[in-house]
């Protein structure tokens, strides 16, 4: 049996080998061709004088940007450093990695062209304006690791204002990857969604939508407790009027048991505890877990430490553990999320992702698990499992023709295989870059 010392020294290996990795490869993405080059005669083709006819074409009918351009399938990764991960404002420059990372992830497991693009103001109208500018080149905007509440309404005027799609992946993306491991968690304890009692750690950005997908999912509004720094959300948090509309509207419907008090008082006697809050390992002391209902499903996915080791929340009485990291079991992750949700929605034009877009990938992404099987150990599949994301792009873009919101109609298995087409391409160009040593193997340390 593996030590507790030798787990935890598991779990910073990571973090270790960032340092000596990043620091060799210096960046993770860069800018490669999509058309052949057979002699310099080619670029009269692809530059002047050739690429005026195309130019001429486009500015006749501008749709023909995605015929023509990789507008189709190009995404802009815009963040201002204001809530990195778990390490809160560290600027534009220090959510570069980040962002980089992103960018590798959109490419490898969705196929999708993503830029980086950390911009330098936290002011809302200048970065509303910014995105909105940048809508020619794109297909649409991933936001990332930007504060509230300006996160809230920075999503809510761009998904109103612009003519390509925009979400928040720490929104939308983290809340449909909850709800989908959510759902399986449900299933392996033999319980409810409708009839548990669930208890949300932190209310930002990724809790707060969570709270509302849970519900679309099927949850019953008063049977959620959420807290935030301060203590319970309930109808007596009146400052939250003014200061987090978001949070206040989540008050006045949830928690019908009007629990007052601190995250171990709502803990107590839950079925169900969702925390995207505080890194810990000290947020959630053990004892709260012994305190919850049997057979308690606890999510703990602060990055880059969750809110207490996995091992001593099982060890605690939890009979379910996930984590927002790919080194344990059951990692409820964005990422397994918004690589093929972009590429669903990419792939029919879509204009917008609803919720229940995001939705519709969460119920996939469950059943691609329990279809394997499911067990305590695993709820919800794993990055490795590549082909849970075709099937995710493609319930995205079906729904989004059924919603009315597609530019493109493509059946169900069209959607699918134009994602794995477009996913085996990514996959095998950067094991062939690899296989030629034109991305080298770093050294050893």
């Amino acid at each position: 049996m593996i030590s507790k010392e030798e787990l935890l020294a598991k779990a910073k290996k990571p973090s270790e080998d960032a340092i000596r990795l990043h620091r060799f490869y210096r960046g993770k993405t860069e800018t490669a061709l999509r058309c052949c080059v057979r002699d310099f005669q080619d670029f009269a083709i692809w530059y002047t004088p050739g690429v005026a006819a195309v130019c001429k074409e486009i500015a006749a009918d501008p749709e023909l940007a995605y015929t023509y351009t990789n507008k189709w399938n190009t995404v802009a990764i815009v963040s201002d450093g204001t809530r990195v991960l778990g390490l809160g404002d560290i600027g534009p420059k220090g959510a570069m990695p980040v962002m980089e990372g992103k960018a590798l992830l959109f490419k490898f497991l969705g196929g999708v062209d993503a830029v980086p693009v950390c911009v330098g103001t936290k002011n809302l109208e200048e970065i509303i304006s910014f995105v909105k500018w940048l809508q020619p080149s794109f297909g649409g905007v991933n936001l990332e690791d930007i504060e509230q509440p300006k996160c809230f309404e920075l999503l809510n005027r761009l998904r109103a204002e612009m003519e390509i799609p925009v979400w928040h992946d720490d929104q939308q993306g983290t809340a449909a990857v909850t709800v989908a491991g959510l759902v399986n968690a449900l299933k392996v304890v033999g319980k409810e969604i409708d009839k548990v009692n669930i208890t949300m750690v932190g209310a930002g950005a990724a809790n707060v939508r969570t709270a509302w997908m849970i519900m679309a999912a099927g949850a019953d509004p008063e049977k959620i407790v959420m807290c935030d720094s301060k203590g319970t959300l309930h109808k007596g948090r009146t400052e939250l009027k003014a200061t987090h509309k978001e949070k206040w509207e989540l008050a006045e419907r949830t928690n019908g048991r009007n629990i007052v008090g601190q995250v171990p008082d709502a803990m107590k006697g839950a079925d169900v505890v969702i925390a995207l809050s505080k890194p810990g390992p000290d947020t959630i002391h053990p004892d709260w877990v012994r305190g919850m209902a049997e057979d308690a499903i606890v999510f703990i996915c602060a990055n880059p430490v969750p809110e207490m080791w996995p091992w001593d929340a099982k060890e605690a009485g939890a009979a379910i553990v996930a984590t927002g990291r790919s080194d344990f079991p059951n990692q409820v992750n964005n990422s397994l999320g918004f690589p093929a949700i972009f590429r669903g929605v990419l792939d029919v034009r879509a204009r917008t992702i609803t919720d229940e877009m995001c939705i519709a990938a969460a119920f996939e992404l469950a059943k691609c698990a329990e279809d394997i099987g499911l067990t305590p150990d695993y709820i919800i599949p794993t990055m490795e499992e590549w082909e849970v994301y075709p099937r995710q792009a493609a319930a995205v873009g079906t729904k989004a023709i059924e919603q009315g919101v597609a530019r493109v109609n493509l059946s169900w298995d069209e959607l699918y295989k134009n994602a794995e087409v477009t996913i085996r391409r990514a996959r095998k160009m950067t094991t062939l870059l690899m296989e030629e040593r034109i991305i080298p193997e770093a050294p050893e340390e």
